[in-house]
């Protein structure tokens, strides 16, 4: 049956992808679909071992790329706090009501029940934001950053119950684990040597499956942990972002792996399905109950609402909580299908409503900005961009390089702008003009001041879809200059040119040429010269 398991994920995964969907929500019916067919999990134990696989690289690629500063900013540990509070005790007594209203899967629980199922939903999906965030090419904003913020202190959360439910303390030996951070120069070594091949990815594995997961698992504490933490050891090298990308294509197999267990887990009654429906229909609480928190905290509406809309689900954590409940005999086993729908159902509506949130919030624009609470947060407050002459947006290598031969080309003002702050420090200890700010986000085309004098813009982003945005944004200014474009692909050549671009380079067709006028530059007299030299 190996065969049929690959071509009807395929299959569901295509179907749905075709629709605008994110495959994910194919792989899950493909999850129910094989059931139909009379393929169970338990039939297939490597699925489960490279579900869990799935789950440990996606903690270890979120670890490398994290800032563990960022955990301990207030949006962050007192939001996923006080939201983890706050939708236990609005659930609580919800789910309390349903039971009295004749619910027969929640007439006979208890409070301490029901507390726990209102434990498991109160948790957002990390294998599904970080997905979302990849594909929109959004994990360094300021909103993706709070939002993986918040889904880490959430599966800390987690851990920590999993790890009260085994009715054991760690090992005493999981107290030596403190001393990492010593060896980190060691581990560092080794980064430098295994190159950018083979070893590469089979370092990553090793720092993820065995110092990361195996190790942790030894001492008594949670192997997805132990591959959260080593990622963050390793994400100070500057080889991090490297071996995430080495390492992505196996994780995203992987979690194929992941989203089909969920729906071999059985197919549920229509009462399932009603209560599982009932549940879904409380995510809006959830995605409000986030707005509300994190404009408290001083962040802009637009910036709370993306983040929130990216945690407006339910959360396979959950799922494992409930499945360790089930176990303990805490729960009745039929609520692992329950949660199981009710996280299928939520993936289905947060997909598109992800696609939508722009739209949704130009909208409701008014109301939403009355929300929020000055002075705004550091990063999310506007932008005074001066009077340049140049803004290149994008100031990784490309634009880096761009804004240095403006400088020596050309007089006036050169202006970049770049959504990763680390890359704005470095930038303007190298003396470049550089300004924190996401060309992706609309409020950040609002907040900028008018340029009189701008003559040209440089899309130096890495993401087709960001610069074709920035193309709509630059019209709706009435911005009149020329505009140059950077492109991956060709294909993406003639949507840019015919969006308004004047110019557009292909990173790798002219790849060629400006490699021979590098060379030329650098060590060859021009033929002029050479002429002139025989002579």
């Amino acid at each position: 049956m190996e065969p049929a398991i690959l071509v009807i994920t395929l299959a569901c995964g295509l179907l749905v992808n075709r629709v605008g969907l994110p495959p994910l929500i194919g792989y899950l019916a493909a999850g129910f679909v094989l059931f139909m067919f009379g393929i169970e999990e338990s039939s297939l134990p490597m699925l489960q071992q490279f579900a869990d696989l799935g789950v440990t690289l996606l903690l270890f690629a979120i670890g490398l790329k994290l800032d563990i500063r960022s955990l301990f900013k207030a949006e962050v540990w007192a939001g996923a706090s006080l939201h983890l509070v706050g939708t236990m005790l609005f659930l609580v007594p919800v789910l309390k009501l349903l039971g009295i209203m004749g619910l027969s899967q929640l007439t006979d629980l208890g409070l301490n029940q029901l507390s726990l199922l209102a434990f498991a939903l109160s948790f957002s999906s990390t294998v599904f934001a970080v997905k979302v965030l990849e594909d929109k090419g959004d994990m360094q904003t300021l909103y993706g950053r709070v939002a993986i913020g918040i889904l880490i202190m959430q599966d800390i959360f987690a851990v920590g119950f999993l790890t009260v439910s085994k009715g054991e303390w760690p090992s005493i030996w999981a107290l030596a684990l403190l001393l990492l951070p010593i060896a980190r120069p060691l581990i560092y070594r080794a980064f430098d040597r295994v190159g950018h091949g083979e070893l590469l990815v089979l370092f990553g594995l090793v720092m993820a499956l065995v110092l990361g997961a195996w190790l942790f698992e030894a001492v008594g504490l949670k192997p997805d942990l132990g591959a959260l933490i080593i990622g963050v050891l390793l994400a100070g090298h500057p080889k991090a972002s490297e071996l995430a990308k080495s390492l992505f294509y196996f994780k995203e197999l992987f979690l194929v792996a992941f989203f089909l267990t969920i729906g071999l887990n059985g197919l549920p009654s229509l009462e399932d399905v009603a209560l599982a429906g009932i549940l879904v229909a409380l995510v809006p609480f959830k995605v409000a109950l986030f707005v509300v928190l994190l404009t408290r905290f001083k962040l802009r509406s637009r910036t709370s609402m993306l983040a929130s809309f990216n945690l407006g689900n339910y959360s396979e954590f959950g799922l494992i909580v409930a499945a360790v409940a089930a176990s303990k005999g805490w729960l009745p086993s039929q609520w692992l299908i329950i949660i199981a729908v009710a996280l299928s159902f939520s993936f289905l509506l947060a997909a598109p409503l992800n696609n939508m949130v722009g739209k949704i919030y130009q909208r409701y624009q008014q109301p939403l900005r009355r929300m929020e609470r000055p002075p705004l947060h550091p990063e999310d407050r506007p932008i005074p961009i001066g009077n340049p002459r140049f803004l290149i947006l994008g100031m990784g290598r490309i634009g880096s390089g761009a804004y240095d031969e403006l400088k020596l080309r050309f007089d006036g003002e050169i202006l970049g702008i770049e959504h990763k702050q680390e890359l704005v420090d470095f930038h303007r200890v190298q003396g470049r003009n550089v300004v924190q700010g996401d060309a992706s986000d609309t409020d950040f085309w609002e907040k900028l001041d008018r340029a009189p004098n701008l003559e040209l813009v440089l899309l130096a982003m890495p993401h087709h879809a960001g610069n074709l945005f920035a193309i709509e944004q630059l019209k709706k200014q009435n911005y009149q200059g020329k505009i140059s474009a950077i492109v991956q692909y060709a294909e993406h050549t003639d949507s840019l040119k015919e969006s308004g671009v004047d110019s557009v380079y292909n990173l790798y067709e002219s790849a060629g040429a400006g490699f021979v006028e590098h060379v030329a530059t650098e060590l060859m007299p021009a033929d002029g010269e050479l002429a002139q030299a025989r002579s």
